[in-house]
């Protein structure tokens, strides 16, 4: 397994980067309310990873015992992902879908035109699974949080 490289922010994942999608969404919050929302079994799992965040400078706690994120770091813990107000999407979500349109239409212009067409079609399918694919692949990575 390959060590972080220096100066490389460190690998939030798993249930740890749910609470961390959790704070960035919900705001200041308490322990129980991080382990309610994420259906941990007990306090000390959330404070586990709410620990992680704190030590990797992601999250503080205020005097009132509440927890937030410290800084924005979406670009750095969310590569590949875009924030629209405080949902996260992956940032080849709206190639997919631009793609997705146009492969709609070349194939309802194929049923009037021919000549090329069908190759248009191939590529253009050929680029929407790639898209879906990679947007697939990165969302993935990004565990569904409530």
């Amino acid at each position: 397994m390959d060590a972080p490289k220096a100066g490389a922010p460190p690998s939030i994942k798993g249930n740890t980067l749910r609470v961390y999608l959790y704070l960035l969404h919900a705001g200041e919050s308490e322990l129980r309310d991080v382990q309610r929302a994420l259906g941990f079994t007990t306090p000390s799992l959330a404070s586990y990873h709410l620990g992680k965040l704190m030590s990797a400078g992601y999250v503080s706690q205020t005097s009132h015992g509440q927890y937030l994120v410290v800084k924005d770091s979406t670009s750095e813990i969310l590569e590949g992902y875009v924030k629209l107000g405080t949902r996260v999407v992956p940032q080849l979500f709206f190639f997919a879908v631009l793609f997705s349109a146009l492969v709609g239409f070349f194939a309802f212009m194929s049923l009037f035109a021919s000549q090329y067409v069908p190759l248009l079609v191939a590529a253009s399918l050929a680029l929407v699974a790639v898209l879906w694919y990679e947007t697939l692949r990165v969302w993935r990575r990004l565990t569904t949080w409530k």
